[in-house]
């Protein structure tokens, strides 16, 4: 199978999956939005947020560590997956421990000292403790399964999950108080404890969702053997506290604006941001599935002779991909707005949002190259380069959320996520080429990119988001590339056929 075969092969399963798995969490919003006031979906959003931070800490960097040192020691590789799999669940451990024994601080704090919401805040505490718990167990078997190339059962199970938490949650908002309206044999069980647009149990479906998916993982979970390795992780962690570093100052970049919005301004923005947010998801889908196909295979093609050309091609058609993609949400962003809240009652509160989009979606796209270049720090065991790029990226966001939300509101969130996320793929690029080269397309990538912009602009702003002229646009850009590209392709499928 040639390399390109491959690599798309594996990146397709992931894509599929991930593309069900997040369409089926992305029904939730309307739910949500309907079913919760603003200020309560800003509740979900903000704990969300400090758990994606948290998830960080207890991953510990492991997941990119574990490809790594599976590529530099072959002969070790059940060695490589005791110390991965032992050090975040000794990670996920002491959260746990800890969690339970300051539940009540942390609680008050999270309630900002109203005991009206403090009973409820420490329930939901409660269960987020135990679901980072039991995702974090599962982080270092679901890396065995990408390393192993097992991408269905990966994929399977990251299905199981997500459909797990969406019919639990949907049996709680809509299936039980049904059941006690129209008085069935099971009405007066649920009467006497069920609570009406309770948020605990989105919290309850996806605590339960992740014990399934621990109990799935089981067979790779079994197959880890107590035996540490302290020289080993002592070489392990010199290479993963930079990752670490790095993907907290990435998550405070995903996230900061939430928690910062609901600081200066109230849940009712952060409501508003968040859901706004999730037309974003498209492009996160495809971001997502290039990661977890792209992450084993570059690190197992890295002793090729001609890596750095193969990750040349793949960043050119990954770059193109998301400019299409790019041009096409905006093209249909008044039919995705609906997905926002289906209940006309809401729609034009959480519409008023749908200006931050183009700027989150381009955002996105230099997040995605970004992630895509990084592939030079990690195969030269340079991960602090890494860490750099990602503290200025943290600090961009940091610094002027702070300053500007006061102001500009959400609107200020959007501009610097699009202006961090930016920064770090362009200085990416520039370190890349000094410490790691590869012949990148600039001038092909570069046009795309920006005459997507162009297109969005037009499409959004002056055309005011026409359903009609903005896919007449699409077609033309598909065109335009396809005619550019097509002796490229035709090559590659001659060589790959």
């Amino acid at each position: 199978m040639s390399v390109f075969k491959k690599f798309a092969g594996q990146t397709m399963v992931y894509g599929i999956s991930t593309i069900f798995s997040r369409l089926l969490n992305f029904i939730l919003t309307p739910v949500f939005t309907h079913t919760y006031a603003t200020a309560v979906y800003g509740i979900l959003i903000t704990m969300y947020s400090w758990a994606s931070l948290i998830n960080v800490f207890l991953a510990f960097g492991m997941e990119t560590t574990y490809f790594r040192y599976l590529n530099k020691h072959e002969d070790k590789k059940q060695q490589v997956y005791n110390n991965s799999f032992l050090i975040v669940a000794f990670s996920a451990s002491l959260l746990l421990i800890t969690g339970l024994v300051f539940i009540n601080p942390i609680s008050k704090w999270l309630s900002s000292n109203d005991m009206s919401q403090y009973q409820d805040q420490r329930r939901y505490v409660l269960y987020f403790v135990f679901l980072l718990f039991f995702d974090a167990i599962a982080l270092i078997p679901f890396a065995k399964l990408r390393a192993d190339g097992k991408p269905f059962r990966y994929s399977l199970i990251k299905f199981i999950n997500i459909l797990s938490s969406v019919t639990i949650i949907l049996f709680f908002i809509y299936v039980v108080p049904y059941i006690i309206k129209n008085h069935w044999s099971t009405a007066h069980f649920f009467a006497g404890w069920y609570r009406e647009k309770w948020l605990g149990y989105v919290f309850i479906g996806n605590l339960c969702a992740s014990i399934i998916t621990f109990i799935l993982l089981l067979p790779e979970i079994l197959q880890v053997r107590f035996n540490f390795d302290k020289a080993m992780f002592k070489k392990m962690a010199q290479y993963s506290w930079p990752i670490l570093a790095a993907n907290v100052s990435f998550i405070i970049n995903e996230n900061l604006d939430k928690l910062l919005l609901g600081r200066f301004l109230s849940d009712k923005d952060v409501g508003i941001y968040g859901a706004v947010c999730k037309i974003a998801i498209f492009m996160s889908i495809f971001n997502m599935a290039f990661r977890l196909g792209a992450e084993p295979f570059f690190f197992s093609h890295a002793k090729h002779a001609n890596a750095r050309t193969t990750y040349a091609t793949i960043l050119k058609y990954f770059s193109i991909a998301l400019a299409i993609i790019f041009v096409a949400l905006i093209a249909n962003i008044e039919i995705l707005k609906y997905f926002i809240s289906r209940d006309a009652a809401h729609r034009a509160e959480y519409w008023v949002g749908l200006p931050v989009i183009p700027y989150l979606l381009l955002g996105y796209v230099c997040l995605g190259i970004y992630m895509n270049l990084s592939v030079w720090y990690r195969l030269s065991d340079q991960t602090k380069f890494g860490l750099y790029i990602s503290v200025v990226g943290a600090f961009i966001t940091i610094v002027f959320n702070i300053l500007l939300i006061p102001k500009y509101g959400y609107m200020a969130s959007a501009w610097v996520s699009l202006a961090a996320y930016a920064s770090m793929m362009v200085m990416s690029y520039i370190l890349g080429q000094k410490h790691y080269p590869i012949p990148y397309d600039l001038k092909r990538i570069g046009s795309y990119l920006l005459l997507s912009i162009v297109l969005v602009f037009l499409s959004f702003f002056v055309f005011h988001r026409n359903i009609y002229i903005g896919n007449a646009m699409l077609i033309a850009f598909v065109g335009l590339i396809a005619y550019f590209e097509k002796n490229e392709l035709m090559k590659m499928l001659r060589r790959n056929a």
